[in-house]
């Protein structure tokens, strides 16, 4: 992978000690799905690895919607981080 997971912790965490909030989670898979997304671009004909890709969409829909839900401050916030439209 591009990215290293650590740093996208790094840059999300809500407190020192935070390595699995929502935020970060939901970073994680938009780090993951634009890799991907990048590299259907190259190769159109990997269903199998399409599969997961809508998988790791549904779930951070999953995830947007919980944040929604429950602190819609977060939620805004979350999506101008990282520029996703909504």
């Amino acid at each position: 992978m591009i990215y290293k997971k650590s740093e996208v912790v790094e840059q999300y965490r809500l407190h020192v000690v935070d390595t699995g909030s929502t935020e970060i989670q939901i970073a994680l898979l938009t780090t993951r799905i634009n890799y991907l997304s990048n590299h259907f671009k190259k190769s159109p004909k990997d269903f199998a690895s399409r599969v997961g890709f809508l998988k790791m969409i549904g779930k951070r829909r999953r995830l947007l919607n919980y944040i929604k839900k429950h602190n819609a401050t977060r939620y805004f916030s979350i999506l101008k981080k990282l520029n996703l439209r909504k």
